[in-house]
C-alpha cells in the first residue's frame, strides 16, 4: 500500500482518535489497562509512520476531559502508562528529531504526569522534524470556551478591541493555534463520531474509520488512509469544476 502514495499530495497535518483499546482487551478476556498497554505499540508504528513519510504534524488523541469519569483505577493505570511511556520513548524522539508538544487542561494530570511531560517537551523543544501533539485532559468544547475567556480578559484590559475579532485571531488563542487544520482525521474502532476532538479546526478535514480496534493498527492501516484521502476531492464548498 505504501508504494501506491503519492508523495506529492500527502497531508501535512493527520489526526487521530485513538479508539478501542478496551472493547480489544474485553475480547480477549483481559482488563481494560491490557489494552491500553497494547495500543503504545500502534503509537509508535503511527508516529514512525509518518516521520517517514515527511507529515510535518501528528496529533493523538490520548485522553478526553470526559474520561476522567472512567473508573478510578483506569485512570489511575493510564497515568502511569504515559509517565513510563514518556520516559522510554524520549530518546527515540529526539533520534528522529521529533517535536512534542500537549494541549488541553494539563493541570488536571497528576503532579508526577505533568513533571514527565514538561520535561519531554522540553527536551525536544530544539527539533525540526514532524511535531508531534498529545491531546491530554482535552475536549474541543473546553478549548473554544478557553480562548473565548483569554479574549475575554484581552477586552477587558483593552488589549484588545471587539472589532479586531474574527475567525483568524480566535484561533490564535486556541491551545491548538500553532498547528495548521488536520487535512486527514483518522479514526479507529470503527466508530462514527468526532467525539469532542480538534472542533474549531476539523471543519473541513477528510475523516477516515477504520474498523479496527487501535492495539491493531499499524504502518499499512495508517498508508491505506492516506492513499483513500489522496483520491478524495476538496473543494471547501467549491464545486469539482472550480477546483479542477
Amino acid at each position: 500500500m505504501k508504494e501506491n502514495i503519492d508523495l506529492y499530495n500527502l497531508p501535512s497535518h493527520i489526526a487521530v482518535i485513538m479508539d478501542g483499546n478496551g472493547r480489544w482487551a474485553k475480547n480477549r478476556g483481559a482488563s481494560r489497562i491490557f489494552g491500553h498497554k497494547n495500543a503504545i505499540k500502534a503509537v509508535n508504528e503511527v508516529t514512525e509512520g509518518c516521520t517517514e513519510l515527511g507529515i510535518e504534524y501528528l496529533t493523538l488523541y490520548a485522553f478526553s476531559t470526559e474520561n476522567w469519569n472512567r473508573p478510578k483505577a483506569e485512570v489511575n493505570g493510564l497515568m502511569r502508562i504515559l509517565v513510563s511511556t514518556l520516559g522510554k520513548e524520549l530518546d527515540t524522539l529526539n533520534k528522529n528529531n521529533i517535536s512534542l508538544r500537549a494541549i488541553g487542561e494539563i493541570s488536571n494530570l497528576p503532579v508526577k504526569c505533568q513533571k514527565e511531560l514538561k520535561y519531554a517537551v522540553d527536551s525536544t523543544s530544539q527539533n525540526t522534524g514532524m511535531v508531534l501533539t498529545l491531546a491530554l485532559s482535552y475536549s474541543g468544547r473546553w478549548e473554544i470556551v478557553n480562548a473565548f475567556k483569554k479574549m475575554a480578559c484581552d477586552l477587558i484590559d483593552d488589549k484588545l478591541n471587539l472589532d479586531e475579532i474574527n475567525p483568524d485571531l480566535l484561533e490564535s488563542y486556541l491551545d491548538s493555534g500553532y498547528m495548521p487544520d488536520p487535512e486527514l482525521l483518522i479514526r479507529t474502532s470503527g466508530e462514527l463520531r468526532i467525539s469532542n476532538f480538534l472542533l474549531w479546526k476539523v471543519a473541513y478535514t477528510e475523516l477516515y474509520i477504520s474498523k479496527k480496534y487501535w492495539p491493531d493498527f499499524r504502518k499499512p492501516d495508517l498508508y491505506k488512509a492516506i492513499v483513500e484521502y489522496q483520491q478524495r476531492e476538496r473543494r471547501f464548498g467549491k464545486i469539482s469544476e472550480q477546483v479542477r
